[in-house]
């Protein structure tokens, strides 16, 4: 009866925000004994539903990245300093990680369809700014309003997924491309920075974000179903300030441990009031009628290990590309273009093994191999990096620790994307999708921010007592990526051990997503 009743709601759908396009309502009322699990319903462009989401994605992830390689060149434009320099990215990560929460559960209070198409034209709007830039505070601040629609972008865009592929095959392999988009996209925005830094001018690196934001906005107004959610929530104004102060500071703090050091009461001060500020943000969320962060969506085991694998493989992704990124253009002269074009054969990898493991292994033997191994091979990846030097050759040194991360990550993404959003009711899929999101952009902000200062703390290490000549100089940038590759070791593999105790064993049991929420007082 149960699995009967899920096939039903399926048929359904989740409300007239679901995702669908017009003429929608003819698939979702069909009668349930005529379709069976796995076959095909519903309007046919769904898949182009798919592509216009996942472009929406790419662009917000690819952001976190593209502008990396352009730095150097927008630096000397607008003339800023080396310590002013990490605002351009700092700016994109504090808005985006601290206000994901809110931008899910504006999805769910005002449309996904609404917010979504807003979150687009936000971010062409401050892409075009921050490509016109004539200083470099309108950059940051460019950067800034960047960030505030991703906020919005993000979470509707994999909300509108959730409540668009319900059908468990379907779903597996909707999500499986677009776990391979989320994992991939920071590579694929150091290719793309990289030829257009070399071709065009870094300010084509904002600009064009232009051309995906208007592709993604006609699909969107033309196959997206308008409407607010039938089950309005309210919005925790109290939960909202405390959580969106809190990731702030976290972010900011490890931001600045990047300039001040751990001593400074701008790190440990900032990340000390982030954590007060998140564990009264939790308390409350126990308290309020209307919760941000309902506990319901967090306490399931597997949705909150695929939120835990999700916060670590970021902070072990993001290092890698920026020291890998480094090690190839400062070590080994690579342009910036070979540099991108030398990230390819993993996300190739990635791609092809996140659509395989949600098709064919994760039905079948579910998550708790399948992540775990992931994280393994990850980590394996890190180790095996560590033995670069100056003498490595691409095909034979760097290629292959490549292909094993984009094995792993490839394991971990897809799935952890499916899991953490599967069984999630209509009401709460904008603010479990934030989660996902936020949980990768504070892993990698934290991520970047600690293994750069302790990576710098060895380079500075190694130069003591040694006259810097360039041959020093040259090891002490291989001792300090080397240090960031371990420290990325031991993130995968406590991820590892996290996901193997969390996930449930066998394949991913049918959830009830009509459960009514319990009393409160």
């Amino acid at each position: 009866m149960a699995r009967h009743s899920r096939q039903s709601r399926e048929s359904a759908g989740d409300g007239p925000d679901d995702g669908y396009g017009p003429g929608a309502g003819a698939g979702r009322t069909a009668a349930p004994s005529r379709t069976a699990p796995g076959q095909e319903r519903g309007p046919s462009h769904r898949w182009w539903v798919l592509g216009v989401i996942g472009l929406a994605q790419l662009m917000v992830v690819l952001d976190a990245t593209i502008v990396n390689i352009a730095l150097p060149s927008a630096q000397q434009d607008l003339g800023f300093s080396d310590g002013n320099r990490q605002w351009v990215v700092t700016a994109y990560a504090l808005a985006f990680g601290s206000l994901l929460l809110l931008g899910g559960r504006i999805a769910d209070l005002v449309g996904r369809r609404v917010v979504f198409l807003i979150g687009l034209v936000g971010f062409a709007v401050a892409s075009a700014i921050g490509g016109a830039a004539p200083s470099f505070e309108i950059l940051v601040l460019a950067r800034a309003l960047q960030g505030m629609f991703g906020a919005l972008l993000a979470p509707a865009a994999l909300s509108l997924l959730t409540t668009t592929f319900t059908v468990p095959k379907e779903r597996a392999k909707a999500f499986g491309i677009y776990g391979a988009i989320a994992g991939a996209g920071g590579a694929v925005g150091l290719l793309l920075g990289g030829v257009l830094t070399e071709y065009l001018n870094w300010r084509w690196c904002l600009y064009v974000n232009l051309i995906f934001a208007f592709v993604a906005f006609v699909g969107g107004w033309r196959l997206l179903t308008a409407g607010a959610p039938v089950d309005r929530p309210k919005l925790d104004i109290p939960g909202t300030v405390l959580v969106s102060a809190g990731l702030f500071c976290i972010v900011f703090g490890f931001s600045n441990a990047e300039t001040h050091p751990w001593s400074s009461v701008q790190t440990w001060g900032f990340l000390l009031a982030g954590a007060l500020l998140l564990v009264a943000f939790a308390w409350w969320q126990t308290r309020a009628a209307h919760p941000l962060l309902p506990m319901r969506v967090v306490l399931d085991r597997d949705r909150g290990a695929s939120f835990l694998a999700m916060f670590i493989s970021g902070g072990g992704m993001f290092g890698v590309f920026l020291f890998l990124t480094y090690y190839l253009q400062k070590s080994l002269s690579y342009s910036p273009v070979s540099t991108g074009l030398a990230f390819i054969p993993m996300v190739a990898v990635m791609i092809v093994t996140s659509v395989t493991t949600t098709n064919v292994l994760v039905p079948r033997f579910g998550a708790k191999p399948i992540v775990p191994l992931g994280m393994g091979l990850a980590a394996a990846a890190m180790v095996w990096l560590t033995t670069l030097n100056l003498s490595s050759s691409y095909f034979a040194h760097v290629l292959p620790p490549l292909i094993c991360l984009g094995l792993g990550l490839g394991m971990v993404f897809a799935t952890a994307m499916n899991l953490a959003t599967a069984g999630v009711a209509a009401r709460d899929a904008g603010v479990a999708s934030a989660m996902v999101n936020t949980s990768q952009q504070v892993g990698g902000s934290i991520g970047t921010a600690l293994l750069n200062t302790l990576a710098t703390s060895a380079a500075t290490s190694y130069l003591v007592g040694r006259r810097p000549t360039p041959a020093a100089v040259a090891q002490a940038q291989l001792e300090s990526y080397s240090t960031a590759y371990w420290w990325s070791a031991g993130f995968f593999a406590l991820g590892m051990l996290i996901t193997v105790i969390l996930y449930r064993r066998g394949a991913p049991r049918p959830h009830r997503t009509d459960e009514p929420e319990p009393a409160r007082a």
